[in-house]
């Protein structure tokens, strides 16, 4: 399995609400349907501002290129590109293997270890230490 982080920077002049209101409504639907491993999106509190990060996981190099193939050829998507591309200052791609040890191995995604965010809160009954 990899993961991909993808780090957008958003233009400062676009409200970050506005960025991810289009991109929720347009992309993230055709995404889901054709990338599947959707790990998460983030916005940053602090260090660089109007950044986003997006994780998505793939079974390897060659199923990230075949899905991301089949996504650009999508005309849902092509819409959503349309819309939130020109808010996008510059964007970073970075692929990153899982270590032996972490808990996000394999797909499908799933706990595999205690104490993990996967099953936070899971252990203990509510209000009672794990």
């Amino acid at each position: 399995m990899i993961v991909e982080m993808r780090t957008y920077d958003i233009n400062p002049g676009i409200p970050m609400a506005e960025f991810l209101a289009n991109y929720e409504r347009l992309g993230l639907p055709a995404q889901k349907r054709i990338l599947e491993g959707f790990l998460g999106y983030f916005t940053t509190e602090f260090g660089t501002q109007n950044q986003v990060r997006h994780f998505w996981a793939f079974t390897d190099l060659n199923d990230r290129a075949a899905r991301r193939a089949a996504l650009a050829a999508d005309p849902e998507w092509q819409a959503c590109i349309d819309v939130v591309r020109p808010m996008i200052v510059r964007w970073d791609n970075t692929i990153m293997m899982p270590t032996s040890f972490s808990p996000i191995r394999e797909l499908p995604v799933a706990p595999v270890d205690e104490l993990t965010a996967f099953n936070f809160g899971l252990a203990g009954q509510a209000g009672e230490p794990a």
